[in-house]
């Protein structure tokens, strides 16, 4: 099992070495000596971290530090998505309750638009959502290098996106609504077909799974998908949903929204975690040993165990209940291989760190089933939260412009100090 030295040991807790030693004497975290120095479990490291999280309080001069300690730095109002005693809910829905039972048709274009339409209930017949300008974007994306990922795909779409729509600036209620329609759309649209894809009068699911993989897109698939998108589409004030909101409070448009958004997304402990976790589970189904992959993977992230520990949840992400669910009830040989792996993977995490799965795992179980690029899972995010973002836009622009501009506390030199040694250091050259 790959193990950390103390230098990165001490990085992932936040603590000088010393103070990882003091830890070790105190017989708080184990360590291996060997040839090369001390060596550490990363999951004894992770275990230990969450520990300390939750029982230190840092603090300045005496008084609490706001969001030192993972607390929130400040409370923004919103109607869109509530997280509550382990579950979500979505204006007030179950976001289970969004996804399409069995035999429906696929319900993210409805769920899109229900979001700008401010309904009771977005089950009315979706009309699929239609894109704007995705040739002049596909073209673009042609123009990057082979291998862009992801980020790059997408935001250059935006950007061909917004370039061709005369009504990015137009910002009432009912033009954003139509621009979050088309740029949603326009992102799936804009992606080169891996094989033979749907027309726009496709569901988004559809055509997106025709961008993702070349696998049959069976209804099954289908669905599974655009469950994973409903199940994206917002999670409260997340890193990326706070920097739409920033942007949006400077009335940005919504495709520069979206481009903010992205921004925040495009990192390891947001967006990019399912291909940390994809690469995870390819290492069990290539023969790894699940513990060793799992260690092995958490050094590589220095973040904690990726796909594991959200803590919005203590009793477990429902979003990862749902997604397995409906990928268990596929009866797909592809699914039920990559669930096994997760399964293995998730016994080993529990019984080391007790902690339960986030959606970045089932969201990478999926790409692994579908055969998809290590950075599928991401793309899927972006599309989904896209619409959650153009959403707190769309609440954003009803409220005090710049509000979200906050006044930071200055805490380096003193302009004094640092004027008197400048004129004491002219002073001393001139003495010379």
């Amino acid at each position: 099992m790959d193990r950390l030295t103390a230098a990165q040991a001490a990085a992932r807790l936040g603590v000088r070495t010393e103070t990882l030693y003091a830890y070790v004497s105190r017989g708080l975290i184990a360590r291996e000596r060997g040839s090369h120095g001390s060596a550490f479990d990363p999951l004894e490291v992770e275990r230990f971290a969450r520990t300390r999280r939750r029982s230190t309080s840092p603090s300045h001069g005496g008084a609490r530090v706001a969001g030192a300690d993972g607390s929130p730095l400040a409370v923004i109002d919103t109607d869109i998505a509530l997280i509550e005693d382990d579950e979500l809910w979505i204006r007030g829905v179950p976001v289970q309750e969004l996804i399409a039972a069995p035999g429906e048709p696929p319900q993210f274009d409805a769920v899109v638009r229900w979001l700008f339409e401010r309904t009771e209930h977005p089950r009315a017949a979706p009309h699929p959502l239609v894109s704007a300008g995705a040739e002049a974007a596909r073209r673009m994306l042609d123009a990057l290098p082979p291998g862009a990922g992801a980020f790059s795909r997408l935001l250059a779409a935006v950007a061909a996106l917004a370039a061709g729509d005369p009504e990015r600036y137009d910002l009432r209620p009912e033009a954003v609504g139509r621009v979050a329609t088309r740029l949603v759309a326009g992102l799936v649209d804009a992606l080169a077909p891996i094989g033979d894809a749907p027309g726009s009068e496709a569901p988004v699911a559809e055509r997106l799974w025709a961008r993702l993989s070349g696998l049959p897109a069976d209804s099954g698939r289908i669905r599974m998908l655009d469950a994973a998108l409903i199940l994206l589409v917002d999670h409260d004030m997340a890193a990326s949903t706070l920097a739409a909101r920033a942007a949006a409070s400077a009335r940005a448009h919504p495709y520069a929204v979206v481009a903010a958004g992205l921004g925040a997304l495009d990192s390891a402990l947001h967006g990019a975690v399912s291909a940390s976790v994809h690469a995870m589970l390819r290492d069990v189904q290539q023969g790894t040993d699940p513990a060793a992959a799992v260690a092995a993977a958490t050094r590589r992230s220095n973040a904690g165990i990726p796909g594991f520990g959200q803590p919005l949840y203590p009793g477990g992400d429902p979003r990862a209940r749902a997604l397995r669910d409906r990928m268990a009830a596929l009866g797909d040989a592809r699914a039920d291989a990559a669930l096994r792996i997760a399964a293995e993977v998730g016994d080993v995490v529990r019984e080391r760190t007790g902690l339960l799965p986030t959606i970045d795992l089932m969201l990478a179980v999926m790409t692994v089933a579908g055969d998809m690029a290590p950075d599928a899972g991401e793309t899927v995010f972006a599309i989904a939260r896209s619409a959650g973002w153009c959403a707190h836009a769309l609440d954003e622009y009803g409220r005090a412009p710049l509000r979200l501009r906050p006044i930071g506390r200055y805490v380096g030199p003193d302009p004094a100090d640092v004027q008197r040694a400048s004129s004491n250091a002219r002073y001393a050259e001139e003495m010379r």
